[in-house]
């Protein structure tokens, strides 16, 4: 079922090449649609606490590679992840076609690039979403925020918004089972998430966002905002 609807979703995007080359905007809204596709089909379930924003830049914990697909399915965004995610199968093709942000953060020329991609998306209006941690967790505690990425928002005054993603399965099944982190393999991972039953994701935002002077500021202050939607679970 997952390889048919990964199919689908690939079709339906190059329908949309056919038409037109997508602006970002209508790749963030493949990537949606697609998401919410993918996830109906599997069965996972998505709630979500709060009002998503509808434009700015939005911060996250990082716990998983299906992280993307839910947030990617409660609302249309352009996400910036590593590079690494490009090669990640099934979320890597879905990440790339819908028009990621790819970051090598051991480069600072791609981190350049990077931050000014950003700067031109929010410029446009579009919702962008970043994982300042750097890297996914286990879910104990949210790792420090690395302040780079949110030059772009400081830099124009855009509002940045917090939110908290955290997982869960029935039967009671640890959270840190369900993330992917440290050494894992992919497919093993996958493979035993797919195997479990009533697999769901929640993703909580902050009822509003600010407008930050200073990134350092403005990392430590939404570390510490997730920190709390997390432990709000």
């Amino acid at each position: 079922m997952l390889v048919v609807s990964l199919s689908q979703c690939v079709v339906n995007f190059f329908l949309l090449r056919l038409r037109k080359n997508p602006t970002p905007f209508e790749r963030a809204v493949w990537l949606h649609q697609s998401c919410q596709l993918v996830l109906r089909r599997i069965g996972f379930g998505l709630h979500v606490v709060g009002d998503p924003p509808s434009s700015g830049l939005l911060v996250s914990n990082h716990l998983s590679y299906l992280d993307i697909m839910l947030y990617g399915a409660t609302m249309p965004c352009v996400f910036v992840s590593k590079t690494e995610v490009r090669a990640w199968p099934i979320v890597g093709l879905l990440a790339s076609l819908g028009g990621t942000v790819f970051v090598d953060r051991q480069s600072t020329i791609s981190a350049t690039e990077a931050a000014a991609r950003i700067e031109k998306l929010l410029a446009s209006g579009i919702l962008v979403l970043i994982f300042p941690e750097g890297t996914s967790s286990d879910g104990v505690n949210v790792l420090r925020f690395y302040p780079f990425l949110l030059e772009p928002a400081v830099r124009q005054g855009i509002i940045v918004t917090s939110a908290a993603i955290a997982y869960g399965a029935r039967p009671e099944v640890p959270e840190s089972s369900l993330c992917y982190y440290g050494d894992i393999s992919f497919v093993p991972h996958i493979l035993a998430t797919m195997q479990l039953q009533s697999v769901w994701g929640t993703i909580r935002f902050a009822s509003s966002g600010n407008i930050y002077a200073d990134r350092k500021q403005a990392a430590a202050e939404t570390q510490q905002q997730v920190t709390a939607l997390r432990a709000e679970r």
